[in-house]
């Protein structure tokens, strides 16, 4: 039985190693800062905000996506508290304008009931359709590949021993 275990528990652990790790936030943001555009003053939302996609990258940025390949990268100008947990955003604009310096992000979570108001400080555009290859690349990438002679220690076999 211990050595089912054993060999369950081996196979398991091989298979975690043929895929890629989640990526942190900060790589997260990291990735999306590699391709985005030039900062813009503003952009125009395309939709109602409350029906915007957006996507936590830390507590001082988020995407804000108003196609499945187009979007923006907005930078805040201090932390953001709430903003990975907000199960919505409020994004204020002027007549669906939303601009850099003069508008800002309110995170929406059940826990606060007064949000903090972060102001928006960088917008830059963003290319989904780069976002999503890099990101299939990288789920691609095997990591950690074992040589196949390498054999697991799994310690001595107590099955076979005598009780005292």
């Amino acid at each position: 039985m211990r050595r089912l275990l054993t060999a369950l528990l081996a196979a398991t652990t091989l298979g975690g190693c043929a895929t890629a790790p989640p990526l942190s936030t900060q790589d997260r943001f990291n990735l999306y800062v590699q391709h985005a555009g030039p900062p813009v003053a503003s952009f125009r939302l395309a939709r109602f905000v409350r029906h915007t996609q957006w996507t936590p990258l830390g507590d001082r940025a988020l995407a804000v996506w108003t196609s499945q390949s187009n979007g923006h990268l907005l930078e805040l100008r201090s932390r953001c508290t709430g903003l990975s947990i907000a199960h919505t955003v409020e994004i204020t604009n002027s007549f669906g304008t939303v601009s850099a310096r003069w508008d800002s992000v309110i995170p929406r979570t059940m826990s606060v009931a007064m949000p903090q108001s972060c102001r928006i400080i960088r917008i830059r555009p963003l290319d989904g359709t780069a976002i999503r290859d890099a990101r299939r690349e990288m789920r691609n990438t095997r990591y950690g590949d074992r040589p196949a002679d390498v054999v697991e220690d799994t310690g001595p076999d107590i099955t076979d021993q005598p009780l005292d």
